[in-house]
């Protein structure tokens, strides 16, 4: 039997990419739970940018709600939020960390470019290490709020949002959906994932790659909506352990291929 998202508990939790989109859903989710974090730290490239709007009348509801300029590309602009958070924390550390930020690009083989492919792979690739380096002292600290054995979300852990695209073994939809930068970017994330799972895990965090579905946002393919992927996510979440570390799993909580 599925868990209900309720079911999962965190002191502290950030989210990249969340002005919109699954992020955003994901924040919102968590700000409804029956016991909601004491921190939710919520990011955008631009603070000033009119597509924050929803974010910012959360952040006026929810005095737990921080919202952080971030760069995922730009050491600097990491290393700055990740200051900000660590001033809210303080020894309680960050429980949660969820790279989400990530761009669609490429194109067929014929006509990929290297700058399509550098961006991919400095959003989607880069970024997601660059935020984990940064917060592993604090997922570090987290780890000691919690004298539970073995892995879970509500102890530390890293979350990295990949696809279903990324799979080597499925290739899924290549008829339709080439976006060879993307896929590529997002099969290094899983090998990310990997090395993390096995570098973390000695720490007491755990790391797991998840596709959140074919998501009604900009996917004119889309099977689900934001809020079924986001709500299946924070079950995931609520259910994973040890056996997970280091596993590519879909918002359903099913294993996908390498």
């Amino acid at each position: 039997m599925m868990a209900k998202s309720g079911d999962i508990s965190v002191f502290s939790v950030l989210v990249t990419g969340s002005d919109r989109g699954i992020g955003l859903g994901l924040v919102k989710r968590f700000l409804q739970l029956p016991c909601p974090p004491k921190w939710v730290f919520a990011t955008t490239m631009d603070l000033q940018g009119e597509e924050n709007q929803e974010l910012k009348e959360l952040a006026c509801k929810h005095p737990n709600l921080v919202v952080l300029q971030l760069d995922v590309t730009k050491l600097e602009s990491v290393q700055a939020a990740v200051a900000e958070v660590q001033k809210c924390v303080g020894e309680g550390g960050l429980t949660v960390l969820i790279n989400n930020a990530g761009i669609i690009a490429g194109s067929d083989l014929d006509r990929e470019t290297a700058k399509d492919m550098m961006r991919a792979y400095s959003v989607n690739t880069i970024g997601p290490l660059q935020m984990s380096q940064a917060c592993l002292p604090l997922l570090k600290m987290a780890t000691r709020r919690t004298p539970c054995h073995g892995l879970s979300a509500c102890k530390a852990a890293i979350i990295n949002i990949s696809s279903i695209l990324s799979s080597i073994e499925l290739m899924d939809r290549w008829e339709t959906v080439k976006a060879v930068a993307y896929r590529c970017s997002k099969t290094a994330l899983n090998m990310l994932t990997k090395c993390q799972s096995l570098e973390y895990s000695k720490h007491g965090i755990l790391c797991v790659a998840i596709h959140p579905g074919r998501v009604k946002t900009s996917n004119a393919e889309a099977e689900i909506s934001v809020e079924e992927s986001t709500q299946g996510i924070l079950t995931v979440l609520s259910k994973l352990s040890e056996e997970d570390n280091g596993s590519l799993v879909d918002w359903l909580g099913r294993q996908i291929p390498w």
